[in-house]
């Protein structure tokens, strides 16, 4: 048995038992795509792969913590004057927060509520009035950022709807007492008092 020391390491395997575990670890399933690189001059191809594999697991150690963070809005607003301010509150209230889809901008504290409330702040400072506001948000999300949609062909279903169902229960309502009504007749008066 002839013994031959492994690169660069002070451990000598026996040549015999060092090509057995070699043969068993190409023989397995998993290997046979790696016998080829690993079967490459003096070991440097087997070293390379080794190597690789070490940095793909290292950059995927530290990719663990790295998460979005969600930005606050530390700040609030700076008005210019109260009046400002009174239209902006008045407005905010007007408009639906597109994430939470229950809560106005101004009761939302999504990310995408605090951004469009700076949004509506800067367009206001533009000199737009509260309908041209309200107009870019709606060109940009759709009628749904409103609270109080616009009677529309679109929104008639919207509109009316409610009072449509009422409607038509209220017709089958009566329909079923009168059907039931006049199914049973009237018990004559036999005269006697209780």
């Amino acid at each position: 048995m002839v013994a031959t020391p492994l690169a660069n390491s002070p451990i000598v395997i026996p040549a015999q038992a060092r090509t057995q575990r070699l043969s068993l670890f190409l023989r397995s399933a998993n290997a046979k795509a790696l016998a080829p690189r690993l079967r490459g001059h003096d070991g440097k191809r087997s070293l390379v792969v080794l190597i690789a594999l070490l940095v793909a697991f290292a950059v995927a150690l530290l990719a663990l913590p790295a998460r979005a963070q969600v930005g606050t809005d530390v700040t609030p607003p700076q008005f210019t004057d109260s009046a400002e301010e009174r239209r902006f509150h008045a407005l905010v209230s007007e408009l639906r927060c597109v994430m939470c889809q229950n809560q106005s901008l101004a009761d939302s504290n999504a990310q995408i509520a605090h951004d469009l409330r700076r949004e509506v702040l800067a367009l206001m400072r533009q000199g737009k009035s509260d309908d041209e506001v309200k107009q870019f948000l709606v060109a940009r999300y759709g009628e749904f950022v409103l609270y109080q949609p616009q009677v529309r062909s679109k929104t008639w279903l919207l509109w009316f709807g409610p009072a449509l169902l009422l409607l038509v229960g209220a017709v089958v309502i009566a329909r079923i007492v009168r059907s039931r009504g006049a199914g049973r007749a009237v018990p004559e008066d036999d005269g006697q008092e209780w």
